[in-house]
């Protein structure tokens, strides 16, 4: 497996400041193989990035020495692809493709996306949409999306986040499994899982439908967002996880998503991640 860090635990990387050169170069100097840059709203890398430009971020990770592997992005907690409004679903649609396209652009083989959330937890104000209507919602996005992955032959990962949506592993599979292309997978993050369930379960019940991994640890005891912490401080089961995931024959990246960012985060982890997969 390769060690990857999101491009949000460096410092301004949440805001899209962090010049993504020095980014590279950290990472590189942390001991990562990889980074997972992000598309923002600000920043080098946005909606409006050209190819031309997309390639220049690619080469200056080539020029550091690390890969790109994988393309989040934040975008989606504003404007979801279960969202009410019509226009907001359809701006979502957008930035999806915009995702996928950027990634094929960059060279990334995988993207990160959001499919939608009954209810966003650190968004007071935000809508509150009946499950049932945000799985059917969701499943017809995700399905448009397909032939867009299929085309760029970037794969999607589906990620497992704090929405009240997709709670269960068996339904992420079925989930995954109705949308039916190869090109439609799990962004499976071992630390969100941790306050309903058990990382190494999810793990082998998705099996190969997982594209890309994210790690972060959680203290269940707090049971909110506060309870997220570094690596190996929590409560997360890293030897059972790795277990888990060297019996799928799960051989890709496993990204560190460290956020807030704070000082000094970016060398402790990598030094964290050296424990963990050493126990694969």
């Amino acid at each position: 497996m390769k060690k990857s860090i999101s491009y949000w635990s460096f410092e301004g990387g949440l805001e899209g400041k962090a010049v993504y050169s020095e980014v590279f170069k950290e990472a590189k100097e942390a001991g990562y193989d990889a980074v997972e840059p992000a598309l923002s709203e600000d920043g080098e890398l946005t909606p409006g990035t050209s190819k031309a430009e997309c390639q220049e971020i690619r080469r200056a990770a080539e020029s550091a020495g690390v890969e790109l592997s994988s393309l989040a992005t934040g975008l989606f907690w504003r404007a979801s692809l279960t969202a009410d409004d019509s226009l907001v679903r359809e701006n979502a649609l957008g930035i999806a493709h915009c995702l996928i396209e950027k990634a094929s652009w960059l060279g990334v083989e995988a993207v990160l996306v959001v499919p939608g959330a009954v209810d966003v937890f650190f968004l007071p104000d935000a809508e509150i949409i009946p499950y049932d209507i945000c799985y059917e919602r969701s499943l017809e996005a995700m399905k448009k999306l397909a032939t867009a992955a299929e085309t760029h032959k970037v794969r999607i990962g589906v990620e497992n986040v704090w929405n009240k949506f997709l709670l269960s592993p068996l339904e992420m599979r079925d989930f995954v499994d109705e949308i039916g292309s190869d090109y439609v997978g799990v962004y499976f993050d071992a630390g969100n899982v941790l306050l309903t369930g058990f990382p190494q379960h999810w793990i082998r019940i998705l099996k190969e439908r997982i594209v890309r991994v994210h790690i972060k640890d959680f203290k269940a005891s707090v049971g909110t967002a506060e309870g997220f912490c570094d690596l190996l401080e929590g409560d997360v089961p890293w030897q059972e996880t790795m277990k888990a995931l060297k019996e799928i024959g799960y051989n890709s990246y496993v990204t560190a998503e460290m956020v807030p960012p704070t000082q000094g985060v970016v060398q402790k982890t990598s030094r964290a991640m050296d424990k963990i997969l050493a126990m694969a």
